[in-house]
């Protein structure tokens, strides 16, 4: 294999464990709230904290991983975000768990922009849409298996000795990483020469990092970038539904069973992998065929359309089963969005791609602060129906501003 593909594959597994961690709350959400007796907007509040906090240090998170590069700011990223994965188990009470979870996402941010950060240094342009396809599948991946994990390990033991085990899948990784990974292609022995060309002369990265300062606000005079964090703040609230409000609403919201749960949680995230697999693969192709103006542009566009209308369908549904379909086929044309836009980010951030991943992920990350409180309140006021309508709305919004996103003009950040 590869030295690119091996890459790839330890931070496909990264991936996996990141929505592994994050998803395991969700998946335990009715035994926490009854056990530690935390209502639906007290539960509102803890998801939606630690999306806030993901989203103030993912752009310092970024930024730091431009400057002193991805391996560093990975390590301690996982390192953090273990340990407070483990400190969840130990939660008492609604304040405690708020207080760890708001550190738990100060710890994950950073985790995807510097994942963009080693990949635009190891993979040429061309493969940049697939590679961030796979690392995307994974967390799908991770996000199925998590269930199938946390929910036998609770019934067996309890919900918190699940948080243990991830947490010291966690910091397994970390160690491998430190020991393993090299920062930069040419430092490592084991990459042939022929790899090592092909790498540095198709990546559209200068030779040697600059050292010149530039301003970091100067490259919010791009409108592009401003489409690309519009397009994901509504991708985001998607997304954000299916990993912090999705189980509760199929238990209290639908009244399935518990036995019924596992499989219907999974199946989202399964067929998201494969929309993931299709969205990066679909749009390289589409580049070589109309150039990467319009083939960055057409997959987010249908998927989000397709997405919207599925999962509005799904909220006037009576029927579990159709229901639960519907929302499914919604999250896998939905995820055929995030691995296109985060090679936007890299396609016009370049040596930047960090800091404008970032912005990116933070801009979503706001629309799922919002949208995962608002969520809560409305489900307690107005039943589950209603908001999950609106998300619909917003996807099929987010179609609309991926028509006019241009991934050919990269921002310029001026020098100080």
């Amino acid at each position: 294999m590869k030295k690119r593909y091996q890459v790839l594959l330890v931070l496909s597994i990264l991936s996996m464990i990141t929505f592994l961690d994050r998803i395991a709350l969700s998946s335990a959400s009715g035994s926490i709230m009854d056990e530690l007796h935390i209502s639906t907007v007290q539960w509102g509040w803890i998801l939606g904290m630690f999306t806030l906090a993901y989203g103030a240090f993912e752009i310092p998170a970024g930024w730091l991983g431009d400057r002193i590069g991805g391996k560093k700011v990975l390590t301690r990223v996982v390192l953090w975000w273990s340990v407070f994965t483990i400190l969840t188990g130990f939660a008492s009470g609604f304040v405690m768990l708020l207080i760890v979870r708001i550190f738990f996402g100060m710890g994950e941010a950073g985790a995807y922009p510097n994942t963009a950060i080693v990949l635009s240094k190891w993979f040429p342009v061309s493969e940049r849409g697939r590679a961030q396809s796979l690392i995307w599948a994974a967390s799908r991946i991770g996000a199925a298996l998590t269930p199938l994990i946390v929910l036998p390990l609770q019934k067996k033991i309890n919900w918190q000795f699940s948080f243990y085990v991830l947490g010291a899948v966690g910091i397994i990784w970390a160690a491998y990483w430190i020991i393993w990974h090299k920062e930069e292609p040419r430092d490592s022995p084991s990459i042939s020469p022929e790899e090592l060309s092909f790498i540095q002369d198709n990546r559209a990265l200068p030779e040697h990092h600059s050292k010149i300062k530039t301003s970091f606000t100067s490259g919010f005079r791009s409108p592009h970038l401003w489409l690309l964090m519009a397009l994901y703040f509504c991708y985001a609230i998607g997304a954000y539904f299916f990993q912090s409000w999705y189980h509760t609403y199929l238990e209290k919201g639908r009244l399935m069973a518990k036995e019924d749960l596992l499989w219907a949680s999974s199946l989202p995230y399964i067929l998201a992998a494969i929309g993931c697999l299709a969205g990066g693969w679909l749009s390289d192709q589409a580049c070589l065929k109309w150039g990467k103006k319009r083939g960055r542009r057409i997959v987010p566009v249908l998927g989000l359309f397709i997405a919207g209308i599925s999962v509005i369908s799904a909220s006037l549904l009576q029927d579990n089963m159709a229901a639960i379909i519907a929302m499914s086929i919604g999250m896998a044309c939905m995820d055929v969005t995030a691995p296109v836009a985060w090679a936007i980010a890299m396609d016009i951030g370049g040596e930047k791609s960090g800091t404008v991943s970032g912005v990116m992920n933070t801009a979503g990350l706001t629309g799922a602060y919002l949208s995962t409180i608002s969520f809560g309140y409305l489900a307690a006021s107005r039943g589950y129906s209603l908001p999950v309508t609106l998300i619909g709305v917003i996807l099929l919004l987010g179609a609309l501003l991926a028509i006019k996103i241009d991934a050919t003009k990269k921002i310029e950040f001026k020098t100080i």
